[in-house]
């Protein structure tokens, strides 16, 4: 079984910064993509950023340049730094990670609870 935990949610005024953090446990052999996705009130969950095992990243176009995914594979870590946060980053935010546990051939994806970010104006 594989575990995601995330931590850092919470409320905070337009302008300022969160930091999310999303750690996976349990029967792992290797992580090769982590990343963030949001679902807002509404809407689709759609994807913040991803990064790979080596660091490539991937980012939404409304999120470059703010946002900040980073990862410690030693620790199966995965971050997402936010900054210069807007009202309409508001939305659940879900760590997401592609795991190959002991004992498998093939990827299986897995998701975090999902913390709440609400950004007030």
């Amino acid at each position: 079984q594989v575990q995601l935990v995330e931590s850092g949610g919470g409320l905070v005024q337009a302008g300022g910064s969160l930091r999310l953090s999303c750690a996976a446990s349990g029967s792992i052999l290797s992580i090769n993509v982590m990343g963030w996705y949001r679902q807002a009130p509404g809407k689709q969950r759609e994807l913040v950023a991803a990064i790979t095992r080596s660091g490539d990243t991937n980012y939404a176009d409304s999120v470059k340049g703010r946002f900040t995914c980073s990862r410690d594979n030693a620790k199966n870590t995965v971050y997402l730094q936010m900054n210069s946060l807007k009202p309409e980053d508001t939305a659940v935010y879900y760590c997401y990670a592609r795991v190959v546990r002991f004992g498998s051939t093939f990827e299986l994806g897995y998701w975090g609870q999902g913390p709440q970010v609400t950004v007030c104006s």
